[in-house]
Parts: structure tokens; C-alpha cells; sequence
């Protein structure tokens, strides 16, 4: 496919690595994320026809919500105790497969846009293919719900620079913990973040969770090479060729992954942008061939890490 060397050429041109609104530390420095921002309840009438609907495939923004919608599968909002310390709860969106035997975990790490319809309509997709999703809503307790139990895309870009990285980590860590603990999970977890989610998500690899299987990480920047050391699973990324703001991070973690011997496999698909897997019809077909590549790699990473 796209070879890793492709990448490294790109990165040439670049003086210097951009962290921005994806970066590890959990805050989004000022990066113009209009690229792939797009208002799930503004698309439902007309835009529909113009993005495909493959059901073996998350929903694009523009059919998410009837997606979902119109989904077979449990989903349900929860609560989620906090770690010691913190008197407020964690609020998560939580979906289970159907099927007659316990399955393995995922969480589903957001975009700077919050818990958004669509990142629910990727946890609803996850458990179509056989997982329990957790997706944790990593700014609970900053806002007030707006229409459609979410929060608006300005609100959330404004408020995921104010979130603690340490905080974030042991969100997610409880969030996985809870998964685990279900009657009907198995005892052990992937994660898969987008954009802000995809550079949490390494980061989530660097703090080296026991149970922790794998980690996916969507357009999402590297960690810096000084934290890489302790990674102990495995990282997928899956880039957009159109996105040199974050491609520029991946060549030292290549390296120094590699240097380290743990593996990471970077994936530049050819033509397409930034936030690929939400924007379906951009980039004329190539975000759309993008995602029919993407996800499968997807679950063929958690298959080898998580089983099914």
C-alpha cells in the first residue's frame, strides 16, 4: 500500500513539528479544525445522497444520525465514578454487539468536538463488529447538554484546551475499567481516538495500561520520541496524504518506535484529508477510499490484538 517512505519525504519540507490542536498534551493551541467540521444536525436533509451509507463502514457525519437511528444494537448513556479525588462523574456512551458470548473492549476517543453523534455512530459501527464501545465524554462536567445531548463544535474546540492530560488519561482509564468490568466484556481493551482522540490514543499506549491491547490512532499527532520508551502495545495510524500538519510528527516516531523495537505501523492514504473517516465525500473520493481502507485495517489490528 502507501509506503511509510512517503511520508518521510513529505516531512522534508517541513522546518518544524506543528503541535497543535491533535497534540498529546490535550490542548488545542489556536489549529483551524474547519477542515473537517461539520454540524450533524444540519446535514440530515439532501446532503444524505451525496455520502455513501456502507453499512460495514461508520457512518459519515451526513447519515450518522439516521444511522443510528435506525440501529438494531443497545446503546445507552452512563455515568462512570471518577478516580479517587474527583467528586463529579464521567459521562460515556456505551453500545454492545449482539452476539452470545463476551466480547472485548474498545474506547472510542472524540475529536476536539466532544461526544459528538458521530462518535457515537463509530461506537455503535465497533459494536456491530463484535465490541463493547465505550465512548467517554472527556469534557463532562465544563458544559450543559445543548439540542441532541451534545455540545456545539465551538463550545467543545474552546473548552478541550482547558483539559488536563493527566486528567484525560485517567478518564479514559476508568472508562476502560468500567468496560471490562460488564457481565458481559472479556478483561482487556483497545482504544481508537480521532484527530485530538488519535494523538490521545498514542498517548494512551504511552502510559502502558496492563490490559491495554492496541491502540488506533485517526490524523491524530505523535507523542514526543522522549515518552515513547514505555509503550507497551501496539499503534496503528492511519493518516490522510492531505494533512502534512500532522504527518510531520510521524517520521521521528517511526524512527524511534522502530529504534525501540515496538511496533507501530503509520498508513498514508493516498489523496485523502484530514478527518477522512467523518467527511466521507471530500476530497473528491479519496476520503471515501480512504475509509474503505482504513477500517478494515482497523478491525484487522484489533482482531490480532483484541481477538473478537
Amino acid at each position: 500500500m502507501n509506503s511509510f517512505s512517503h511520508v518521510a519525504r513529505l516531512a522534508l519540507a517541513v522546518t518544524a513539528v506543528v503541535m497543535s490542536g491533535c497534540s498529546t498534551a490535550g490542548v488545542a493551541r489556536g489549529v483551524d479544525h474547519s477542515e473537517h467540521m461539520v454540524s450533524e444536525s444540519a446535514s440530515a436533509a439532501g446532503a444524505v445522497a451525496t455520502q455513501p451509507n456502507d453499512a460495514s463502514l461508520p457512518a459519515g457525519s451526513k447519515t450518522v444520525a439516521a444511522r443510528l437511528a435506525a440501529s438494531p444494537r443497545h446503546g445507552e448513556y452512563v455515568m462512570i465514578a471518577r478516580a479517587p479525588g474527583r467528586s463529579d462523574s464521567l459521562r460515556a456512551w456505551v453500545v454492545y454487539p449482539e452476539r452470545r458470548d463476551k466480547a472485548p473492549v474498545v474506547v472510542v476517543l472524540h475529536e476536539i468536538y466532544g461526544l459528538s453523534t458521530w462518535i457515537r455512530g463509530v461506537a455503535d459501527q465497533l459494536a456491530a463488529d463484535g465490541y463493547i464501545a465505550v465512548a467517554p465524554d472527556l469534557l463532562s462536567g465544563k458544559y450543559t447538554l445543548a439540542a441532541g445531548d451534545t455540545i456545539t463544535q465551538a463550545q467543545a474546540s474552546t473548552l478541550i484546551r482547558t483539559l488536563s492530560a493527566d486528567d484525560v488519561q485517567r478518564d479514559i482509564t476508568r472508562s476502560a475499567e468500567y468496560g471490562m468490568a460488564l457481565p458481559a466484556a472479556k478483561p482487556q481493551f483497545g482504544v481508537v481516538g480521532f484527530c485530538w482522540g488519535g494523538s490521545t490514543s498514542f498517548s494512551t499506549a504511552v502510559r502502558a495500561h496492563p490490559k491495554l491491547k492496541g491502540s488506533v490512532v485517526y490524523y491524530g499527532t505523535s507523542p514526543p520520541v522522549a515518552e515513547l520508551g514505555s509503550v507497551r502495545a501496539p499503534v496503528l495510524g492511519l493518516y490522510g496524504e492531505n494533512d502534512a500538519r500532522v504527518n510531520a510528527t510521524i517520521p521521528a516516531a517511526d524512527s524511534a518506535m522502530k529504534a525501540l523495537k515496538k511496533p507501530f505501523e503509520p498508513v498514508i492514504l493516498v489523496g485523502a484529508g484530514h478527518g477522512f473517516l467523518r467527511q466521507q465525500d471530500g476530497q473528491d473520493g479519496a476520503n471515501m477510499t480512504a475509509t474503505h481502507d482504513a477500517w478494515p485495517r482497523t478491525l484487522s489490528f484489533f482482531r490480532k490484538t483484541l481477538g473478537r
